[in-house]
């Protein structure tokens, strides 16, 4: 009599370092130091947040939760302690809410290998999500989410949803597609050896076709309306060189005229404002070496206030220093 499949409904988290091989070349025994210290960081708050960790394969590792929220929350916190541990590997991760085969203490199945090709589909220090972990975890969370379109994950048939976490504010949401991948296998051992993956190609045009829905109850759910246009890195990028550039133009008029370009204060004004609210969706990230970007926006702000009101004195010096003591203490306070 054969054995009864055993199989469960979980959220897989499927995560692995960026260029692990090249910097295992470069770089032995700092790398595999590297690696330690942050599976620590992965083990810990996988424990932490109610999940366990299933495989583990060179670099990669595989974790499942009974908590969709909980894998998120998890995923969310790997990466911002990983940043501000400055650490020397970066990791991506997938996570997918699907059915498993339970092999002992491994999980087996689609569920697992299509948590990982979203992972090997995430960018380096990101968060990528299926479908059926949005639907849970869309009107739970603060986290932004962002649509990336209909995307083939590699070795699969078919076009999915993907979301990219967003550790700033949300962001508009546009689709895009990739490109076709040949046959899907199966097993979890098979995944972490693939070489790095395409960068995938964006369309012209919004795709118009709607997100399947999740088979399972727990993953049931209609869509999430998709309006907007969201910003390529490139767009982003030239943003804030905009930003920057138009920013420290109007100071240097002012400083020049006197004081009398008046225009440089609604700018810088408007600069600082549009930082707080929108600069943790342009770069991704709420922290920089630690520090809540909100803290070094002000601190800019304060500095460009300081060089259109110079009298001979950097007053900006005494609150700038009040600000590092905060952020100082509040990444201590995280990280404890």
């Amino acid at each position: 009599m054969s054995q009864k499949v055993i199989r469960k409904l979980t959220t897989i988290l499927a995560a692995d370092a960026q260029s692990f091989s090249t910097a295992m070349t470069r770089d032995e025994l700092g790398t595999y130091t590297d690696l330690q210290a942050a599976r620590n960081v992965f083990f810990k708050l996988i424990e932490r947040h109610g999940g366990r960790v299933a495989n583990t394969a060179g670099d990669g590792l595989i974790a499942d939760f009974p908590s969709v929220v909980e894998a998120v929350h998890c995923a969310t916190e790997v990466q911002q302690e990983l940043t501000q541990k400055d650490s020397g590997l970066r990791f991506r991760i997938g996570l997918h809410l699907g059915d498993v085969i339970c092999d002992g203490d491994d999980l087996i199945g689609e569920g697992v290998n299509l948590a990982a090709r979203l992972q090997t589909m995430a960018d380096p220090g990101g968060v990528l999500i299926s479908q059926q972990v949005y639907d849970q975890v869309r009107n739970k969370l603060s986290v932004g989410f962002e649509f990336l379109g209909d995307k083939r994950p590699r070795n699969m048939v078919e076009d999915i949803p993907v979301y990219r976490l967003a550790l700033g504010q949300p962001i508009n949401i546009a689709p895009e597609t990739a490109s076709a991948a040949p046959k899907r296998r199966s097993r979890v051992s098979q995944v972490w050896s693939d070489p790095e993956p395409e960068i995938p190609t964006p369309l012209s045009s919004p795709s118009t076709g709607q997100p399947p829905q999740s088979q399972d109850d727990l993953a049931a759910g209609s869509s999430a309306p998709r309006p907007g246009v969201a910003l390529s890195p490139l767009a982003k990028v030239k943003r804030l060189r905009y930003l920057g550039l138009g920013t420290g133009a109007a100071v240097l008029l002012n400083m020049i005229s006197g004081g009398s370009f008046w225009p440089a204060w609604p700018i810088v004004t408007a600069a600082g404002l549009y930082g707080l609210h929108s600069g943790a969706a342009l770069l991704g990230q709420n922290h920089i070496k630690g520090i809540s970007l909100n803290l070094w926006v002000i601190a800019a702000f304060l500095v460009c206030v300081n060089l259109m009101t110079w009298s001979g004195t950097p007053w900006a010096l005494w609150p700038l220093s009040g600000l590092l003591a905060v952020g100082v203490l509040a990444r201590k306070k995280q990280t404890s």
